[in-house]
């Protein structure tokens, strides 16, 4: 151990060795303490970090995760990680050692953080505190994978909030067709919400769409980027999900809708953003039309919702909306589940066609499958 004091700016400064994961032994200077005290606790868990060991601080930990991970996640998943654990988790738990950390230590964690508010004075949805606790348990499980901790302390305790989603809204066709009026005044907002409820497209699909995207000749549009505005730039990401890459087909009205759209916008080449707007925009827009409209507000993403509560009304199989949306069909069917009509009297009615009337067994057959059942 090497403390040091920088007499110019009157600061500590730390030296110390260390090896690296091959083996390597490697110097490695901080500086810009305060106190030398506080020197002495960055080099102890800096160490620590470096030995994988579970009594680093969680503090100290995150550090090592954040980088364990950058590679497996998005980078917007990794910005909205960042922001809970850094300030609904490390002001809590931060300077505990990870092997110190107990199931009272969470208990006393989740109080905290069920009796804060949002920025409205509102208390917090129950599917946000859950997703907050999830972040917790991933980077504890994380620690009980790779850095031997024992055990992850939060299989001991109830997690806080519920699985349930926030309640989806819907708009009906009418209703959408009364906010599209409202916003006729901006062909940027007519147009990209009409790509929006009609295709059922997440809005950073809509927002990364290009010329070069659509084959109006063929009526198609191809999805294969995602919009982010990220520390005040433009950043496009791969969809969602694998099943997120998909080509969708465009109804007749649309295409026409797109053509009159770029002959306004002769400027817009063929790789441009066609929406050169952010996702604030989006929910400014919604606002003004919606008071426009008369009109209770919606999310953006419920016009995603919406766009499936058409296509159920209108008799689509689970199978080909997902395939619209780049679903699974299984998660078609459980998260509107229940919009699809009940076929269960239907269904039975057709077994009995099925069935043929025949009617009761032969009596020759009866004896035969009383043996089976005995």
């Amino acid at each position: 151990m090497s403390i040091s004091k920088d007499h110019e700016r009157g600061t500590y400064y730390v030296q110390c060795y260390y090896r690296d994961w091959t083996g390597e032994r490697k110097k490695k200077t901080k500086r810009g303490f305060k106190t030398k005290k506080a020197s002495a606790a960055w080099e102890v868990d800096f160490l620590r970090q470096m030995e994988g060991t579970p009594d680093m601080t969680l503090n100290a930990f995150y550090e090592l995760y954040k980088k364990d991970i950058a590679k497996k996640v998005r980078i917007t998943t990794q910005r909205g990680k960042q922001q809970l654990i850094e300030t609904k988790i490390l002001p809590y738990l931060g300077e505990k050692r990870l092997t110190d950390i107990t199931p009272l230590d969470i208990l006393s964690w989740q109080n905290a953080i069920q009796s804060g508010t949002t920025s409205n004075g509102l208390a917090y949805k129950d599917s946000y505190l859950r997703t907050i606790g999830n972040q917790l348990s991933a980077m504890l499980n994380h620690a009980v994978r790779y850095y031997n901790l024992p055990s992850n302390p939060m299989s001991k305790v109830d997690r806080m909030g519920s699985k349930k989603t926030d309640e989806m809204h819907f708009w009906t066709k009418d209703e959408y067709k009364r906010f599209s009026r409202a916003i006729m005044d901006k062909d940027v907002s007519f147009m990209i919400f009409d790509v929006l409820y009609w295709l059922g497209v997440r809005s950073g699909e809509a927002l990364a769409l290009t010329p070069a995207d659509f084959d109006l000749k063929r009526g198609r549009v191809s999805i294969t980027k995602t919009y982010h505005r990220i520390d005040g730039e433009d950043v496009m990401t791969p969809p969602k999900t694998r099943k997120s890459n998909r080509v969708i087909v465009l109804p007749r009205f649309l295409i026409d809708e797109i053509k009159d759209y770029l002959l306004a916008h002769l400027a817009i080449r063929t790789t441009d953003r066609m929406f050169p707007v952010t996702k604030n925009f989006l929910r400014h827009e919604m606002e003004r039309g919606c008071r426009a409209a008369g009109l209770e507000p919606i999310r953006i993403h419920d016009l995603r919702h919406s766009h499936v509560s058409l296509l159920i009304e209108r008799g689509f199989s689970a199978l080909a909306i997902a395939d619209r949306l780049g679903h699974e069909s299984t998660e078609v069917t459980m998260m509107y589940a229940h919009l699809f009509p009940n076929k269960q009297d239907e269904m039975a009615q057709q077994l009995d066609e099925q069935r043929g009337p025949q009617g009761a067994f032969a009596a020759d057959e009866i004896k035969p499958m009383k043996e089976m059942f005995k």
